[in-house]
């Protein structure tokens, strides 16, 4: 009985590897899909060349595509200044960033490339916050016309350097995609300065509600100016230098939610350039 079960496991064993040998072979595997490379970050909308080809001008989005309105603030900074922040004066206001970002408050800031070499770590931090967008209000604060509010003037054949000058400081504080929108100090321009600024690529950004928060202390005052002038696509200039406008961060808190209250979406201004199409 032994050698029988002995004589049955062989057979049984045997018959496993003839059944192995002859088997059909194992199909090849699918190769794996290649990798693919990540989407290439979009170009920011921009509106498309003015007459003559001269840098555009932007100044409000489309009435009718909803209650939308855009924050912008200018964090001010001229080339000289850097005196009287060494004795104490500050040109930022931390307050009023982490407002925006409590109240979830998209936003655009204009900075001086000035700005970012006096507070880096804070140039960095909004740079990289989603919420917000860097856009370049030059280097030095220099007016880009003459009698522009009392400011040195920018030569016109240095305007371009100008410009670039502050994008490089915007990269060197850790920013990493500052945005093509120029907003001209004082928000003063010509047809010269338009014309120097072509070779930048850049679309000049200007505002149809002006808050009045240069230099005010009365934050109801400067809410109510807000509220008063918003419409549908309106682009707000506000500032972001405690020292200069040390109202913005109070009377922002008053000015969003009752423009909520009203139904208006705050966004970017890139979100409403990119409404327009690319047209002027």
């Amino acid at each position: 009985m032994i050698i029988r079960v002995r004589q049955v496991a062989a057979a049984c064993a045997l018959g496993a590897a003839l059944t192995a040998c002859t088997a059909a072979p194992e199909a090849p595997r699918a190769a794996r899909p290649a990798p693919s490379a990540p989407a290439a970050p979009s170009r920011p909308p921009t509106l498309a060349p003015g007459p003559a080809g001269l840098t555009p001008v932007f100044e409000n989005g489309p009435r009718t595509h909803g209650r939308t309105v855009a924050l912008t603030f200018d964090a001010d900074m001229t080339a000289d200044q850097g005196p009287r922040a060494a004795a104490g004066e500050r040109f930022d206001n931390p307050r009023l960033i982490a407002a925006l970002r409590a109240l979830k408050v998209p936003a655009t800031v204009f900075m001086t490339g000035r700005w970012a070499e006096e507070y880096p770590t804070q140039a960095r931090s909004i740079g990289r916050d989603p919420l917000f967008e860097v856009a370049n209000h030059s280097y030095s604060h220099y007016a880009f016309t003459g009698d522009c509010y009392g400011l040195p003037t920018v030569p016109e054949d240095r305007m371009r350097a100008d410009v670039e000058h502050a994008y490089a400081a915007f990269r060197k504080a850790g920013v990493p995609d500052a945005r093509p929108y120029f907003r001209f100090p004082g928000g003063c321009y010509d047809r010269g300065a338009l014309k120097a600024l072509t070779p930048a690529g850049v679309t000049a950004v200007q505002w149809d509600v002006v808050s009045g928060d240069a230099f005010a202390t009365d934050a109801d005052a400067v809410a109510r100016q807000v509220l008063d002038g918003v419409r549908p696509g309106s682009v707000v200039v506000m500032h972001c230098t405690r020292s200069a406008a040390p109202a913005t961060e109070r009377a922002v808190r008053t000015i969003v939610p009752e423009l909520r209250a009203k139904g208006y979406r705050f966004v970017k201004v890139s979100e409403l350039i990119g409404a327009t199409g690319g047209r002027r």
